[in-house]
């Protein structure tokens, strides 16, 4: 990918927003060539697609944690991601290396509330689970470095 390329990304990275006239500005570029990379970046998978930051806090979520999850039964089909999907408290899924398979995150309104989710992922993907309370968040959500 060239420069200018990888300026656009890291601009729309820090703001999805940004316009395309505050992007040419930036880049030193006409607005329409800015819109055809834009576009071409777009249509490449480079740019997978644009969504809100949303304070998890503000909306009911204030405890995070990471569940690290271990199939019971190591012969059985590996499965646990499609079973696990359906539960909306999950963030993120994450296979791993190591002892575990998965990493979840998650987000739920309070201990009791982990505690039952918990119980419904052992359940849903029949899994023994590990689990880490996020105590606070320096930073999340950085743009990558391209």
């Amino acid at each position: 990918m060239e420069e200018t390329d990888r300026e656009i990304v890291r601009l729309l990275a820090a703001d999805g927003r940004m316009s395309y006239t505050d992007l040419a500005r930036a880049t030193g570029l006409s607005t329409s060539a800015v819109h055809q990379r834009v576009r071409r970046l777009e249509q490449r998978g480079v740019i997978a697609g644009y969504a809100a930051v949303v304070s998890a806090e503000q909306v009911g979520l204030p405890l995070t944690a990471f569940i690290s999850v271990t199939p019971l039964d190591p012969a059985a089909p590996d499965d646990a991601a499609t079973r696990l999907a359906e539960l909306p408290e999950i963030e993120a899924c994450h296979s791993v290396a190591g002892e575990e398979s998965y990493i979840l995150k998650v987000r739920v309104a309070a201990p009791g509330a982990l505690e039952d989710l918990l119980a419904r992922v052992r359940a849903v993907a029949n899994v023994r689970t590990r689990t880490t309370v996020v105590l606070s968040t320096p930073y999340e959500n950085r743009p990558p470095a391209v």
